[in-house]
């Protein structure tokens, strides 16, 4: 670590607030698990290309976030990895160097170093070989990298004081969860409202688990977070030019932890700063465990390139032994062993990643190519349009449902467009029902009449009470120990019914409380209340419902062509016992079902007044159209309906058809979905029941796969996929450029379900290749604590990603093919260039190859932007 003889201590009061938020880009923040979203985990380093993203991290904290060799080399021998495509993204590699090795000799190294299965021998070290060292003794200063920064706590480590980081992070564990419990510990964290850094700093003095010596150096901090952090900065010698950096490499220490901090410090004004007190406490308390051990000794950055792992690789890759090296000139040598350098681990992962992801890419071009539009289709009439969710889950469930009638199915945004916070018929909170990038602007309850509405929350406070009292007798010392007794016969008689039939059990359940519970009819406060009891306005004003109806139909391109029953679709998912049950509701939503969204803007596309407003404005919407809603259950593929208004002749003529073939479609749904689950008996004959006893079995790891192997975002017409399998991998929006002439349609679907999809990508691709960091490993060993998330055992990090049952086929094989984001338009070339010039974040990403970009023109024609 550097030392700075004059650390500008004027300077840190002023810029510290502004390098903690600087340096809070490395991590991203992470909401509790009852309300998961899927969060891109580099959404803050998109300005740094992927590449050197990977190796900061790799140096800092020793995590790849390329895909390992053992995950390529299994994709290359299924065939998802083109040799073809190998050799055009090492010919590009090699064309962006100017290197003086001739070509011939150079394709030959490289196309053996990303081919071999293992490293290169060591040579031995032979008088030959230390006369050849020395020869090329001023080599490796001129190519060698500076070591990025570590914690003093990882240092010390270095140095041979082996645990010292493991103890810094086994006490911030402790403090975190204290702090952020939300409803397993009995007894609060004293003083909790005050922030974390002042009930941490009330307590710590009597911390039984620190030396007498630290509780001491911890007896006399600062009243403020701001000075203390400070103030162990400056005890540390920590250079203001390495501040920044220092902080980084401390949040990525525990980056759940953190993380859990910064969402929570997004989320309220009051918690503005509680990062920095998690940096304030932190660091101090490093300060206290390492101050025995300082002064440390002065870091040396030491070359990082040797000769003899260079010469090794040119002797096996290359099939130039040492005794023909050593006949080269110096110059020839320096630019042999330039190019062995630079093509290192990095690069050749680089290259393998990029070769998966054209390889996939040329497979979608190709499937889409091969499946020309049946003009023929549209030529008949459409009797009901399903509009659902991008979701990749959706794409299977279409396509059969396409092929059992004339209907068409188009995709949008699952929250439809509506920033709205939900309240259902009974309960005393609501939930944000939207992507978590935004934030509600409506309220919408849930309403029945006053005495239905009386009788249902008396019923269901009945229906809780039951827990409720559980809860208090197992928290409370004295009935704790006559609890077994009391619930014993009980949970014993359940533990057998839902382990040995779980689907019977769990259905008798449901219906038993269905029947119990007997919700009334609902309306839902569509109108504009004003009251002075809630914070956002209740309902819309009509100049509002026309507004989000106008969006919500030409987002779907749905402006024209009404069939006679429109059907929003929503989604959500079913399973028990799961902590990651949110996680395959919607990816972007926090866990939020999208049909009541789908309810409410049905709901809205009913309204005459929204109607009549919409035909002045050229939306003409027939009057025999009825607008419906349903909810697509991932877990069954099933589609349950939510709300059916009085409907028209032929509407109700196209309802019952639906409703024939609704089963036939679920079955060919399940047919395709369930035998890729592992362990599947293959011959079995009935998957609807398989589906259904997944979804209700309690000790079932992965009900579904979620949202595994998605791999491509498809903004286009809905008559360029049809007909097309695309093995539930593709993100499917439809968009029709002719109708956006200034590109603002585009731009929309690019920043707002554009974006969603790619933070699902990434949340999926970070949980792969790096499963133990990014993820959160075996299913079977988590635990979840505070109420907020999980960890493995009692001591880890909070684990912000997905499990690897949702990733791995195996404990050998990944199900989830770890490749970034394809987003393919279609548009014409201008249209895609305009986007790209408007939106400099976009640019970012295509740009630093954080998700890669393909178009489709008018003609027809396939072009790669990356």
């Amino acid at each position: 670590m550097a030392r700075s003889s004059s650390l500008e201590k004027e300077s840190y009061p002023q810029h510290l607030n502004d390098l903690v938020k600087s340096a809070a880009e490395i991590i991203s923040p992470l909401g509790p698990i009852n309300t998961f979203a899927a969060r891109n985990p580099w959404m803050g380093l998109e300005q740094q290309p992927f590449e050197k993203v990977a190796r900061r991290l790799k140096d800092v904290c020793d995590v790849d976030i390329y895909p390992t060799e053992s995950i390529l080399k299994s994709a290359y021998k299924r065939g998802e990895i083109g040799q073809e495509f190998l050799e055009i993204v090492l010919h590009n590699w090699l064309d962006s160097l100017s290197l003086d090795v001739p070509r011939d000799v150079a394709e030959r190294f490289c196309r053996s170093a990303l081919l071999m299965d293992h490293p290169p021998s060591k040579l031995p070290q032979t008088q030959e070989f230390r006369r050849f060292e020395k020869k090329l003794s001023h080599f490796k200063h001129k190519i060698s990298e500076k070591h990025a920064i570590k914690t003093f706590s990882q240092y010390l480590d270095q140095l041979g004081n082996e645990g010292t980081a493991k103890d810094l992070n086994r006490h911030m564990i402790k403090w975190c969860k204290l702090f952020l419990d939300e409803s397993q510990a009995v007894l609060s964290m004293p003083n909790r409202e005050d922030g974390f850094y002042h009930a941490w700093r009330g307590l710590v003095k009597y911390d039984p688990a620190l030396k007498s010596s630290v509780r001491l150096e911890l007896n006399d901090l600062p009243e403020k977070a701001e000075d203390a952090l400070m103030k162990a900065l400056m005890k540390l010698e920590i250079p203001f030019y390495e501040i920044q950096e220092y902080l980084e490499a401390h949040l990525l220490a525990l980056p759940g932890w953190a993380g859990m901090m910064l969402w929570r410090s997004q989320k309220s004004s009051q918690e503005n700063s509680l990062l920095e007190e998690y940096l304030a406490v932190r660091i101090s308390l490093e300060y206290a465990l390492i101050k025995p051990y300082l002064p440390l000794p002065e870091k040396k950055i030491e070359d990082k390139v040797l000769i003899e792992p260079l010469a090794a690789a040119w002797d096996e890759w290359g099939g130039i032994p040492l005794n023909r090296l050593a006949q080269l000139s110096t110059a020839e040598l320096k630019a042999h062993f330039t190019l062995a350098h630079r093509f290192d681990r990095v690069v050749r992962q680089r290259l393998w990643l990029e070769a998966w992801e054209k390889t996939y890419e040329n497979q979608l071009k190709k499937i889409i190519e091969s499946k020309q539009p049946n003009s023929e289709k549209y030529v008949k009439p459409v009797m009901a349009q399903f509009i659902f969710c991008i979701d990749v889950r959706s794409e299977p469930f279409r396509r059969n449902l396409e092929q059992e009638g004339p209907f068409e199915t188009m995709g949008a945004a699952g929250f439809f467009g509506l920033p709205i916070e939900t309240s259902e018929l009974g309960c005393h909170h609501s939930h944000n029902s939207l992507p978590v990038m935004f934030k509600p602007q409506f309220k919408v309850k849930e309403t029945s009449s006053e005495l239905e509405l009386k009788q249902y929350q008396q019923r269901r406070k009945a229906a809780h009470s039951l827990n409720s009292t559980f809860k208090t007798m197992k928290h409370n010392l004295p009935s704790s120990m006559l609890l077994p007794e009391i619930s014993g016969p009980w949970m014993g008689l359940q533990t057998l019914v839902r382990s040995f039939v779980p689907r019977g059990a769990g259905s008798a359940l449901r219906i038993i409380r269905k029947t119990w519970l007997q919700k009334p009819s609902t309306k839902l406060s569509l109108e504009r209340e004003y009251t002075l009891h809630s914070e956002l306005p209740v309902g819309f004003t009509d100049e509002e419902k026309v507004s989000y109806v106008r969006q919500a139909l030409k987002m779907m391109g749905l402006t024209e062509y009404f069939a006679p029953l429109v059907v929003i679709c929503g989604h959500g998912s079913h399973s028990t016992n799961n902590p990651y049950a949110s996680a395959l509701d919607c990816g972007a939503c926090g866990g939020a079902s999208s049909g009541f969204n789908a309810r409410v803007l049905a709901s809205l596309c009913n309204l005459p007044k929204v109607r009549q407003t919409l035909a002045r404005e050229g939306i003409s919407i027939p009057v025999d159209t009825v607008f419906a809603a349903a909810e697509h259950i991932t877990t069954l593929d099933k589609l349950n309906w939510l709300y059916v208004p009085e409907l028209s002749d032929s509407a109700k003529e196209a309802f019952d058809q639906i409703e024939s073939i609704l089963l036939k479609v679920s079955e060919k749904a399940n047919a395709e979905r369930i035998p890729q689950l592992p362990n599947i008996n293959l011959t079995c004959k009935n998957p609807k029941r398989e589906a259904e006893r997944f979804a209700e079995d309690w000790s079932e790891v992965r009900p579904e796969w979620g949202l595994a192997r998605n791999a491509s975002f498809i903004i286009g017409e809905r008559n360029l996929t049809q007909d097309c399998n695309l093995n539930g991998r593709a993100f499917l929006h439809n968009y029709k450029w002719q109708n956006d002439k200034n590109g603002d349609l585009l731009s929309a679907i690019i920043n707002g379900p554009g974006t969603v999809c790619q933070w699902i990508n990434l949340q999926y691709y970070a949980s792969t290749v790096a499963p133990h960091y990014y993820g959160s490993g075996n299913k079977a060993t988590q635990t979840v604590t505070a109420g907020i998330g999980v960890m493995q055992g009692n001591a880890s990090d909070l684990l912000s990603g997905l499990p690897w049952q949702s990733v791995m086929h195996s404990d050998e094989e990944v199900y989830h093919a770890p490749i970034r984001l394809l987003m393919v338009i279609q548009a014409p070339r201008e249209y895609v260039q305009r986007a790209l010039n408007q939106s400099q974040e976009f640019y970012q990403k295509v740009q630093n190859g954080w998700i890669r970009l393909a178009s489709i023109d008018p003609e027809g024609n396939w072009e790669s932007w990356s």
